[in-house]
């Protein structure tokens, strides 16, 4: 999973990035808000962990910042050396999921963060080897998808990132995110590798709104798999 670190503190920031790419996560570390809300303008994150006392916004008002402004919201760890009850619950009714308290044990933030994965989206190892969205039906086995009765054989590449984009409904994937989940850690990849793949996925099983859904890209960022409600404008 991605997850990006907040903490103004170099050693604590080290620390937890060791702490979290020994649980085999995949992490970025920020110093500053500033530069973690600027990231998020072309990058998605599957978790947070933020340190309450950051330089240039608090880790309360970054928190505020992400509820209003990243739909959905990652979880979110919140980082402090406050212990009180007061301070546990001013944190946890501001939006933060959970709670760590410094000096950080990395065994407890490893299992609370895995925990909240968890909690948030099921694992992948125990998602149901079919399943339907729709007139689309996806079999991890065969790696296969079925349109109206129809089967039509994938790729790897291509199954994995039309199961990512229905795994992910409404949710806005960057391109990086897009790359790192499909074809591993920092793929060493042409830039057009993954537009290519999104184009060949959407007309080999007929991705388009009059099936009940649009993958659409969104500008400078990445894609987004999105429902077609009913009376809902389909231009797009």
């Amino acid at each position: 999973m991605r997850i990006a670190i907040l903490d103004d503190e170099q050693d604590m920031l080290e620390f937890v990035f060791q702490s979290l790419i020994a649980a085999d996560h995949q992490c970025y570390k920020f110093q500053t808000a500033r530069a973690f809300m600027a990231r998020l303008r072309i990058d998605t994150f599957d978790l947070v962990v933020l340190d309450w006392n950051m330089p240039d916004k608090s880790g309360l008002e970054v928190i505020a910042w992400l509820k209003a402004n990243i739909d959905p919201t990652p979880p979110i760890v919140l980082l402090t050396n406050r212990s009180g009850d007061e301070d546990i619950v001013t944190g946890l009714d501001a939006g933060a999921d959970d709670y760590v308290t410094k000096p950080v044990n990395p065994a407890i933030l490893q299992a609370r963060v895995n925990a909240l994965l968890r909690r948030m989206a099921p694992p992948r190892e125990t998602a149901a080897a079919i399943e339907s969205f729709g007139p689309f039906t996806l079999n991890s086995t065969r790696q296969s998808v079925t349109v109206d009765g129809e089967e039509i054989v994938l790729t790897a590449k291509e199954f994995d990132l039309t199961a990512t984009m229905f795994h992910n409904l409404h949710r806005p994937l960057s391109r990086s995110y897009l790359l790192e989940t499909v074809w591993g850690r920092n793929p060493d990849l042409p830039t057009r590798t993954l537009d290519a793949h999104i184009s060949k996925i959407r007309s080999k099983i007929g991705l388009r709104p009059d099936r009940g859904y649009r993958l659409i890209p969104v500008y400078s960022y990445g894609y987004r798999l999105e429902p077609v409600g009913q009376g809902e404008d389909d231009a797009g």
